[in-house]
């Protein structure tokens, strides 16, 4: 398996659902083999319990999903997350995954200098998400949160690289025609899958 894609939102009938079947097409089409872990559909819990985070020092976890995610991860040249931006930034379901699988020693190891990632196996990285603001409130206004924190900050650390960010701003006003031409953009875009 070279491609891996992270979905994180819990309504089919959603745009984000548009967007992961445009990516699966796109995938289809350059016969790359893909693999889809679906968070809200796997029933994944992103909270920590005692016994989850006793285990995290060593690396252990008690979670099956967690054993899987890693796995796939670690299998994976190319990663495309697909998800929302919740009040500017990842929801929880997200950062949860972050928090949860990325071990010590597995996804990241640490020295004195910081964090060293572990998953420089993959060498490209897809953050696809859509919002209810606008592109141009999130740079302005925002900062590009989800660029500079998510995106520059905590996928870089993890080893991730080559990382792009493809966004639809507006998804609450926005008219079908301009929804049916981003997803159109998305069946035929590049997606380095090696």
């Amino acid at each position: 398996m070279n491609t891996l894609i992270i979905y994180c939102h819990p309504y089919e009938k959603s745009f984000n659902h548009a967007v992961l079947t445009a990516v699966k097409t796109n995938l289809q089409k350059q016969n790359q083999q893909y693999q889809v872990i679906d968070l809200y559909a796997d029933h994944f819990n992103p909270v920590y319990d005692k016994e989850e985070l006793r285990l995290f020092h060593s690396g252990g976890t008690h979670d099956p999903l967690v054993k899987k995610y890693l796995q796939l991860l670690q299998s994976a040249t190319t990663v495309i997350f697909i998800t929302p931006l919740w009040w500017n930034s990842i929801p929880g379901m997200l950062k949860g995954f972050i928090d949860k699988v990325m071990k010590p020693g597995e996804g990241y190891t640490t020295s004195a200098f910081g964090l060293h990632g572990e998953l420089t196996n993959i060498k490209h990285t897809y953050v696809l998400t859509t919002s209810t603001a606008p592109k141009f409130y999130l740079r302005l206004f925002n900062g590009s949160a989800i660029k500079r924190i998510f995106i520059n900050q905590t996928l870089k650390q993890l080893g991730m690289k080559d990382r792009h960010w493809l966004h639809f701003g507006g998804i609450t006003m926005s008219k079908p025609p301009r929804r049916e031409k981003y997803l159109h953009h998305l069946t035929s875009y590049h997606f380095k899958c090696s």
